[in-house]
């Protein structure tokens, strides 16, 4: 038999925030040869590299595989969209730019379900090995890092941002300078994945840095079919390379392993095209089973998020930068200085709290953006006068699932959210928008308040409440754990990420979460794609040592911000 012309050491499927800091750690090993594969283009659309362009991207087929769920049935039977990126950086090319890694109780938590090796103490080095802080290293955070990470407040913001954080602070919130330090509960601004006013994706970052590799082969428009197994042993993959009209399916093999980074509904749509997954619903579709794996597509958790967008006046919103006059200078601004309206992230403002005093620690999110908008024709969103918090249950109890509808690699699966399926969910969310609401009507922002236009003063009892929410919350675009890690009937991977049952297979994306983190995902995906590396490479016998390339000293402290100083 001849030798296989496409053979590697790694075979990656999916180039989004995992893949590609997978790419990176793996490829500075120069005898590892690496091929990466990603169905999308290269992240060359404009639109990408503009923070405030993620607006315009929600529902762009070219960088976005624009899922949707099935009618969700606690939610008035509406689909609701998931957008997911279809471009080299996957997701980070599209999301709104927040860094958040969660809270030290979800990966301990992640631990005590009998992942060995994934406490808070244990992936803390890997955020901080893959960052560059651009204030400096502490405790909590590196430098050196691929992956540029910037406090709001240290960049160009509107004052309303400083106003909101002083009325969160008056109703009762302490001020946290840093969500990702010591302690997630407070107000305050978020760190962002923003340089000089461009987006810091993983494809700028981390593969920008590896590209060139010689031992690094990435290929686009290469649209994974299957993972071809032999004996129960993965071997290599199957793709399809298509330009126009005419295509082409290609084979690699792999010497060492193969790995999963689509993401957590390309990731087990891949599985079950392979014939790993749950045997009854497989067969009828036409899928050879080749290991009955019952967990995979399942455990699927995502953030519920409800808007109270609120009418201010006498200060400046999105709404009077976006104006004609205000734009030509914002752009003007934005292509001489990296600055302006354009290189704002989706939210500036960030608050976490307790629904209760019975909550041990945050369970609810709040994204505050000096903006308000609604959908246009296009389902884009304009600016409109106001402003905007929209507050989201971080620790959801409904379970949903991902599972293909056919054996047809092209067809997207059917995603079931089943949000807002318990009571539990039901109360949190109404809980969650009444101290959102409260925030309002805090002093900070008396003199600017107009009124309340969505939902409006009449939405007022918890039944109100809950049928607004049914009507028009929408995903906070967190998905997770569809490819559960730990060793239950459900789970997919162990917590080494190996598939059960496959050998020299892994996944390593947002779908091996076994909970749902407390906070936006994209940093947890980068760091669980930092930490596959890793075991890939000891696996294979090679030393690593953690952790890596830290300053223990900040370059300059953080400056405080007006809302700081009045907190104090």
């Amino acid at each position: 038999m001849a030798e296989p012309k496409q053979k590697y050491d790694y075979i990656i499927v999916g180039a989004g925030s995992a893949g590609c800091a997978l790419a990176y750690r793996l490829s500075r090993e120069a005898s590892r040869k690496v091929l990466l594969l990603e169905a999308g283009g290269k992240d060359s659309l404009p639109l990408i590299h503009i923070p405030l362009g993620f607006a315009f991207l929600m529902k762009n087929p070219k960088v976005n595989w624009c899922y949707e769920t099935e009618p969700e049935p606690n939610m008035h039977h509406r689909r609701l969209a998931q957008p997911r990126g279809k471009v080299l950086g996957g997701t980070s090319c599209i999301n709104g730019l927040v860094y958040i890694r969660g809270q030290r109780e979800d990966y301990d938590h992640w631990e005590k379900l009998g992942n060995k090796g994934w406490s808070y103490d244990e992936v803390l080095p890997y955020f901080k090995r893959s960052e560059h802080k651009a204030e400096g290293a502490n405790e909590w955070h590196g430098t050196g890092g691929p992956l540029w990470v910037e406090e709001v407040q240290n960049t160009e913001k509107l004052d309303l941002a400083d106003i909101y954080i002083q009325a969160a602070v008056h109703s009762g919130l302490p001020y946290n300078e840093d969500f990702n330090g010591p302690s997630q509960e407070g107000a305050g601004y978020y760190q962002t994945n923003i340089r000089k006013g461009r987006r810091q994706s993983t494809a700028r970052t981390f593969l920008k840095q590896c590209k060139t590799r010689p031992n690094l082969t990435i290929v686009t428009g290469a649209l994974c079919e299957q993972v071809l197994i032999e004996e129960g042993v993965a071997v290599g993959v199957q793709y399809r390379i298509s330009k126009g009209k005419k295509s082409r399916v290609e084979r690699a093999y792999a010497s060492g392993e193969v790995i999963l980074s689509g993401g957590v509904i390309n990731s087990p749509q891949l599985l079950e095209l392979s014939g790993i997954g749950d045997r009854e619903h497989l067969v009828p579709i036409g899928i050879n089973v080749k290991h009955h794996l019952p967990g995979v597509g399942e455990n699927l958790q995502d953030h519920l998020t409800i808007n109270i967008q609120q009418g201010l006046h006498g200060t400046t919103t999105f709404y009077e930068e976006s104006r004609p006059l205000a734009m030509i200078k914002n752009l003007f601004k934005y292509f001489l200085k990296g600055k302006g309206l354009l290189a704002h992230p989706a939210a500036q403002v960030g608050v976490f709290f307790r629904t209760s005093d019975d909550v041990e620690r945050p369970d609810a999110q709040i994204h505050f953006a000096p903006a308000a908008s609604e959908p246009d024709s296009k389902g884009n969103l304009k600016p409109k006068p106001g402003t905007t918090a929209t507050v989201c249950f971080l620790r959801p109890e409904s379970r949903g699932n991902v599972h293909i509808r056919s054996n047809n690699p092209e067809a997207p699966p059917a995603l079931r959210a089943n949000y807002l399926d318990t009571e539990t969910d039901r109360k949190a969310i109404v809980a969650a928008f009444r101290c959102t609401r409260n925030i309002f009507q805090a002093p900070a922002l008396a003199k600017y308040l107009g009124e309340e236009f969505v939902p409006g003063p009449q939405t007022q009892s918890d039944e109100q409440i809950l049928d607004y929410v049914r009507s028009a919350a929408e995903s906070v675009y967190h998905p997770v754990g569809t490819c559960k890690m730990g060793s239950d009937t459900l789970a997919v991977v162990d917590d080494r990420l190996r598939v059960h049952g496959v050998k020299r297979l892994r996944v390593a994306d947002a779908s091996i979460m076994p909970k749902l983190i407390s906070g936006n995902t994209n940093a947890t995906a980068i760091m669980i794609g930092e930490k596959c590396a890793d075991m890939l490479l000891q696996d294979a016998g090679v030393k690593i040592t953690l952790p890596e390339r830290l300053s223990e000293k900040p370059k300059r402290k953080t400056r405080k911000t007006k809302a700081a100083v009045t907190a104090a």
